[in-house]
């Protein structure tokens, strides 16, 4: 274990000292746990989402008929389509499952919703983006079927 000391006297070595440290401590976190928690991160705000939906549906269609006023769509079809996705979309990157496009299908949903819902919410909207694009470039890990049917594929059968 390293002990961290920063003193006075060679102020700035120090703290390069422990940056580096800070670095390679974290470069050893295995990039299967970075992937796993943005998978549940993600899956639990559209989870969320999608529960409040469905939870009043008579509200849900107002708001997409008066609030959200998707333009080319009808509210009705726009909060099915949304609800499914993320309910599906949700379901999907929990367990791992075609992650790749889970992503691709929310990252649709935060789009809209910035491009037309919330624009003023571009903080939030670009975490979540975030997240979902380190699972499509990257994929969604070690934990996670997508992962146990390429290994299988991979021995054999």
């Amino acid at each position: 274990m390293t002990t961290i000391r920063i003193t006075r006297a060679g102020g700035s070595r120090s703290i390069l000292k422990l940056h580096d440290i800070l670095v390679e401590r974290a470069s050893s976190l295995p990039l299967s746990l970075v992937q796993l928690t943005a998978r549940i991160a993600v899956a639990e705000v559209f989870w969320q989402s999608a529960q409040t939906k469905l939870a009043s549906w008579p509200v849900t269609l107002q708001l997409f008929a008066f609030e959200y006023r998707l333009p080319l769509i009808d509210p009705g079809l726009a909060a099915i389509m949304a609800t499914a996705v993320e309910l599906s979309g949700a379901v999907m990157l929990a367990f791992g499952v075609l992650s790749r496009l889970a992503s691709l299908m929310l990252l649709g949903v935060v789009a809209t919703i910035q491009l037309f819902v919330y624009p003023g919410h571009w903080a939030e909207h670009l975490m979540w983006a975030s997240l979902l694009l380190l699972i499509l470039s990257r994929g969604p890990g070690y934990f996670s079927v997508d992962h146990l049917v390429a290994r299988r594929i991979r021995v054999g059968g």
